[in-house]
């Protein structure tokens, strides 16, 4: 009877994505590794280190870690939920930190330098490439610091606060998003969710899902962008692609839902609207991050996303008090840079100059 049930809950669909307790050696190692790191390349975008990122990947991280990553590139089977959180990753010097800057503008990277090893070698492992999208922040370096911005807090943005932000595939406007994502938290005082949402979930592909398959869905630029920049063209796409048993998704409700720009057929917004309604039931949310845990998403598989929050103060004994606004360093990267190369920076084969599905931004 024991075995008969664990078969059954081996057929479930996963629900939440895998929790790894990162053990004290192991992060000493990873630490360490870094240190080595930072004293041969100076920094963490040096060609050189970029160069031999998966040989030092393999070298220097912890074998179970390195393996769990790996396996993220190749299992996309119905037990694959497509994120691993990783639990108490790294230790965060908050004195050396400092106070959260007012935004990412004003962030300083020399502060985040190990940071940037420690991120790119989990990269690295998987492995793919860090890459910069220019149309993110004209470029800006493979490292993103994420933080609250009081102008931008009704956003759904990462610079939002006071809304959630609803899940989302990063940059569903392109055709050649990041691959992998990771998002490594600096600080959580505020206690913010995390929230991440897996196609997995579902189960077996059903009639509704087939019909996430037509290329008949727009997808307007996200809210970082000017509302005139921001528009969607014409040019449609499908939210569901790939293995039609097993499919990868390209999708963010706030833009192709509900904005009203997006300007959908009433078919198409008839369909994303209904397969939101059982998509919006299977969010995984149980996930408060603290300082020095990161997550590790298939961003083929997973969306990603956050609730609402008030940015700079939390709760202690029933008061609110002041605290430093949360903070945490987004990379992305993809797995190959030969399939990215004529939506690439003819100078950097690391930049991408996609600007909205297939649109490419002239290099200057």
């Amino acid at each position: 009877m024991e075995l008969k049930n664990e078969e059954t809950l081996r057929q479930l669909p996963p629900m939440a994505p895998l929790i790894i307790e990162v053990s004290p050696v192991e992060r000493a190692i990873i630490k360490s590794s870094a240190l080595q790191l930072q004293k041969e390349f100076g920094h963490y975008e040096s060609p050189a280190y970029i160069a031999s990122l998966h040989l030092n990947a393999y070298y220097l991280l912890p074998e179970r870690i390195a393996a769990l990553l790996s396996n993220l590139s190749t299992d996309f089977s119905s037990q694959q939920y497509g994120a691993i959180v990783f639990k108490g990753l790294v230790d965060v010097d908050q004195d050396a930190l400092g106070p959260t800057p007012a935004s990412w503008k004003e962030a300083d990277d020399n502060k985040h330098n190990l940071y940037g090893f420690i991120s790119s070698l989990l990269h690295g492992a998987v492995p793919s490439k860090p890459v910069q999208y220019y149309v993110q922040r004209k470029g800006g370096g493979i490292l993103h610091a994420i933080i609250p911005e009081e102008s931008m807090s009704f956003s759904q943005t990462g610079a939002g606060s006071k809304t959630d932000l609803f899940v989302h595939t990063e940059d569903a406007f392109l055709y050649h998003p990041a691959d992998f994502l990771s998002f490594l938290y600096l600080r959580n005082e505020e206690q913010v969710n995390s929230t991440l949402y897996s196609i997995r979930s579902h189960g077996e592909t059903d009639e509704l899902m087939k019909e996430l398959f037509r290329t008949i869905y727009k997808c307007p630029k996200d809210a970082n962008f000017d509302p005139e920049e921001a528009l969607a063209q014409q040019e449609t796409t499908a939210v569901l692609y790939g293995n039609i048993k097993r499919p990868f998704i390209r999708f963010d409700a706030a833009e192709q839902i509900y904005n009203e720009q997006a300007d959908q057929t009433p078919e198409a917004l008839d369909i994303l609207k209904k397969f939101w309604a059982k998509a919006k039931h299977l969010i995984y949310d149980q996930f408060i991050p603290n300082a020095g845990d990161l997550i590790f998403v298939n961003n083929h598989l997973c969306a990603h996303g956050r609730t609402a929050f008030q940015a700079g103060v939390r709760e202690v004994d029933g008061k609110i008090v002041p605290c430093e606004r949360r903070q945490m360093l987004r990379m992305m990267s993809k797995s190959s840079l030969i399939h990215v190369q004529s939506v690439a920076h003819p100078e950097n084969p690391f930049m991408i100059m996609e600007d909205h599905y297939g649109k490419v931004i002239t290099a200057s």
